[in-house]
């Protein structure tokens, strides 16, 4: 009789602590909606530094791959006015997929240079 309380206690208390270790992840509770706040969105505060970490690595002066140079405002606003900056972000058809070889860029990032554009694309 005293085997069994025992196996029984042992088998209660390794239920116990395996059970402790299963949870549900729920992924809104991860990763809570911040939202994509496109207000206010300026060139200089918001445009520029996206298009210096994702682009100018290879559309800057110097390099100036495939002709296209997005280094400063005027260079910018003319692709953006054009619909090809757009373009390129969203990876439309007939536009190359930019940035060439990695991830589109989020959606909010995307978001953000839309309202500039739709702005006007001013050199704010």
């Amino acid at each position: 009789m005293k085997k069994i309380c025992i196996k029984g206690l042992a088998f209660a208390a390794l239920l116990l602590f395996s059970l402790q270790g299963c949870y549900y992840d729920v992924e809104e509770e991860l990763y809570p909606d911040t939202g994509c706040d496109t207000a206010n969105v300026a060139y200089s505060t918001t445009v520029a530094p996206i298009i210096a970490d994702n682009c100018l690595n290879c559309h800057n002066r110097a390099s100036n791959f495939g002709n296209v140079t997005l280094e400063g405002h005027d260079n910018l606003q003319q692709y953006a006015t054009n619909g090809q900056l757009i373009g390129v972000l969203r990876r439309l058809d007939g536009f190359a997929p930019m940035p060439q070889g990695a991830p589109q860029l989020v959606e909010c990032t995307i978001a953000k240079i839309e309202a500039w554009v739709a702005d006007g694309a001013p050199d704010n």
